[in-house]
């Protein structure tokens, strides 16, 4: 990192400067570690939108190119290119595997795949109608009490473990919970299936009668789960990192994570934009809909479009769009009624200047809630299969914590706005 520019600051006629760190892409960005020493002053950011936390070589996203890169590789031909095993290795190792480095990988996570038996009875802790994500947070945080061989997060090894771990069970865990909440039995991993081809078999299987995996489908869950697999330093992902600052374990920072994540402004953005298209109902009514939308009197809001980050179109959005129609096809649902609504609102906001003007592009959102729909994922579990994806990126960001030299307890600031300091009065005073 070059630090030859500086910045310089001015507070009560006193001048000190700060180094400027340049990234590969990006903004750059003023180190103001020092800046307690030198000024007796913090800086006051609410929400983190001007202040980096971390360096990173995992993530980069150009909101305003609409561009996402995994280990500067485009998320488009990833997409196009590589299975989610294949980005999985890439985000943890830094490079795509070679053929005998993806079919070693392959192998040692399904070497993993399978819980401990004991954790198969703890599912029955829950109610039946428990939110599977609720379940999610409870399973994943009791993992730390089956692993106490592995705990020296020093250890390359251990973390390596862990990962495989993680990375393997999550599908298992994400299909039990889908089984324990329909009353179905569970169904234990195949190692002769792949990776997303095994989870829908865990999902959807019964023992009732043999399931085949639909290619098509297989691919296109395959594609969400690389679209989701990392997104830079949201919220989620800075909740691990600060949670395994502390040196946590990485079960119970991943739990931490998908407990984030569950929150309606992170994760759940897919599940409410299949809600809307569900209340607006029929192309007929867009331009209704389309006209509240505008009203800044009413509480109606287009989910789905825009994004905090991308203020250009989300390339996500783009794959997705793609891989909906694809999956449709296959199931022979070209003339579904929400894809119409879909395509139709897609067409209005791409056109209409107050779109435009706005940058409310659809995102990644806008179609996966449809996909995951038609491939018969009840929207319940949308938000368990981001997490199952995002784990890779949350596993990728915590090894990259842990190893980073200048490693330190996550410990934020604050303005303190309460009342002035004062002395108790004794009772009779009061």
């Amino acid at each position: 990192m070059s630090t030859q520019r500086t910045a310089t600051l001015t507070v009560d006629g006193k001048t000190v400067e700060f180094p400027i760190m340049k990234g590969t892409h990006g903004n750059d960005v003023i180190d103001i570690r020092t800046l307690g020493a030198k000024t007796g002053l913090f800086t006051y950011d609410s929400g983190f939108l001007s202040t980096a936390s971390c360096q990173s070589r995992i993530t980069y996203i150009d909101g305003d190119k609409g561009e996402l890169l995994y280990r500067g590789y485009p998320i488009e031909q990833l997409a196009e290119n590589c299975t989610f095993l294949e980005v999985a290795y890439l985000l943890k190792q830094g490079e795509l595997p070679n053929l005998q480095q993806k079919l070693t990988f392959e192998k040692t996570i399904k070497t993993h795949t399978m819980v401990h038996e004991q954790l198969v009875k703890f599912f029955q802790g829950f109610r039946r109608d428990a939110h599977p994500m609720a379940v999610m947070v409870g399973v994943v945080g009791a993992l730390s009490a089956f692993y106490h061989e592995v705990t020296d997060f020093s250890d390359a090894e251990h973390r390596n473990i862990s990962f495989n771990r993680l990375v393997a069970k999550l599908p298992t865990i994400v299909a039990m919970a889908y089984k324990y909440n329909t009353g179905q039995p569970f169904m234990y991993p195949r190692n002769d299936l792949d990776y997303t081809a095994n989870f829908m078999y865990m999902m959807f299987g019964t023992p009732c009668e043999q399931y085949k995996p639909n290619p098509v489908l297989v691919k296109a869950l395959d594609l969400i789960f690389t679209l989701h697999a990392d997104h830079e330093q949201n919220a989620s992902t800075s909740t691990v990192r600060l949670s395994g600052s502390s040196g946590a374990n990485p079960f119970a920072c991943i739990s931490a994570g998908i407990a984030c994540l569950w929150g309606p402004a992170h994760g759940g953005a897919n599940e409410a934009c299949l809600q809307m298209l569900e209340e607006i109902g029929d192309v007929s009514r867009v331009g209704e809909y389309i006209k509240r939308a505008k009203d800044k009197n009413d509480s109606f809001k287009l989910m789905g479009f825009g994004h905090r980050v991308y203020k250009n179109f989300d390339p996500r959005a783009k794959l997705m769009g793609k891989v909906c129609a694809d999956v449709l096809a296959e199931l022979g649902l070209e003339n579904d009624r929400l894809f119409k609504l879909a395509r139709e609102l897609e067409k209005i906001a791409l056109e209409d200047p107050y779109f435009i003007e706005k940058k409310l592009y659809p995102n990644v959102d806008f179609y996966s809630g449809i996909v995951q729909k038609a491939l018969g994922i009840p929207t319940s579990m949308f938000t368990c299969i981001f997490a199952l994806a995002r784990t890779v990126g949350w596993m990728t960001q915590w090894e990259e914590m842990l190893t980073d030299p200048e490693y330190k307890i996550g410990r934020p600031r604050q303005l303190y706005i309460g009342t002035a300091r004062r002395d108790v009065p004794s009772l009779d005073k009061r």
